[in-house]
């Protein structure tokens, strides 16, 4: 964290994004890459991906006798769902009930897609600097006929804690946390945001729920409530670190779907991942190169001290607090409603 810094450094995230964009596929009311117009959309907005990693006719490619050289046909469906209709705003700058709308609509699609696919991959690449192509809250859905690489781990280690010690992992692990405090950045009665024991990336966070839930659609109103307001207090942190609109790569793992909502799956515990690539500013990222690619991932610095440092910023987002320094009230505060 103190060496000195020649190397590369990433433009700031841009502050002054119009509330709409002709130019903005995403924005309502514009047309997109395959021809197709946007409704004027008020509330969350769900599209089939124009540009779809994965289809529900993808060939079969056949077998290969050499066992290295294995291949199946990943077929599956990729979905956009956007937040909001104005693109100069981010889920922490949402109302809470704009929130619970995203999580409301998350549900709809595991419930739905759970119905088909074994995995139900949510997630939010956010600002440019982890791949986001335009400006405008959004996310993406990907339901795959397989169990990608890192569910897959977590489901047999989940799955061999719960055999061994008779209770979900991440159920006792979220009871460890609460305990020691020195790694919980925010909580409530119903959930729990931590810099995980194992963390790599520098703000890496992990938020959990405090009872047994084993997927996003089997949400209480209430804890879709806290969870809402727990993501928004969550983010307002992480933008005021360094007071600007913080990215990351976030998504939501809970227990798999399709054919397995027939099994037992108390093994599992539904949890987000939060990956922001920032280190030491807002212009200076983390580089996972070198050793951390070749040998093991190495810490900058202590999950201990990320919390700490996450844990005492201001929950009041840096926006709201210029627009009243500036004698402007809360005007943009709550979506700007």
């Amino acid at each position: 964290m103190k060496r000195p810094w020649a190397g590369q450094v990433e433009k700031p995230p841009e502050e002054h994004i119009p509330r709409h964009d002709s130019r903005n596929p995403l924005c309502p009311g514009n047309t997109r890459a395959n021809g197709e117009v946007n409704p004027d959309y008020e509330s969350t907005f769900l599209f089939e991906n124009d540009f779809p990693a994965l289809q529900p006719d993808a060939p079969d490619p056949g077998s290969d006798q050499h066992p290295l050289f294995q291949s199946k046909a990943a077929r599956g469906v990729c979905k956009v769902m956007c937040f909001h209709p104005w693109s100069d705003v981010t889920l922490p700058l949402m109302n809470k009930q704009e929130v619970v709308k995203v999580i409301n609509k998350w549900a709809e699609l595991v419930e739905e897609l759970g119905i088909t696919y074994p995995w139900v991959q949510i997630f939010e690449n956010k600002g440019a600097m982890m791949g986001c192509s335009n400006p405008h809250p959004h996310c993406q859905v990907w339901a795959s006929n397989f169990l990608p690489n890192e569910p897959a781990l977590s489901d047999r280690c989940q799955r061999a804690y719960y055999q061994k010690h008779g209770e979900p992992l991440l159920l006792q692990y979220a009871k460890q946390e609460a305990e020691k405090k020195e790694r919980v950045v925010v909580e409530s009665s119903d959930w729990l945001v931590v810099v995980p024991y194992w963390a790599t990336w520098p703000y890496q966070t992990l938020l959990l729920p405090r009872q047994h839930v084993l997927r996003i659609n089997d949400l209480t109103t209430e804890e879709r409530e806290g969870l809402a307001d727990i993501m928004k207090r969550l983010l307002t942190k992480y933008d005021n670190l360094f007071d600007i609109s913080f990215p990351y790569s976030m998504g939501w793992h809970g227990a798999p779907t399709g054919p397995n909502l027939k099994e037992d799956n108390s093994h599992w515990q539904l949890h987000a991942h939060y990956y922001p690539p920032l280190l030491r500013s807002a212009t200076v990222k983390k580089f996972m190169v070198g050793y951390e690619m070749l040998a093991q991932e190495q810490r900058d610095l202590t999950p201990e001290q990320a919390a700490e440092k996450l844990r005492n910023l201001p929950e009041e987002h840096y926006k709201t607090r210029e627009n009243l320094e500036k004698g402007g009230g809360k005007e943009k505060e709550d979506g700007g409603k």
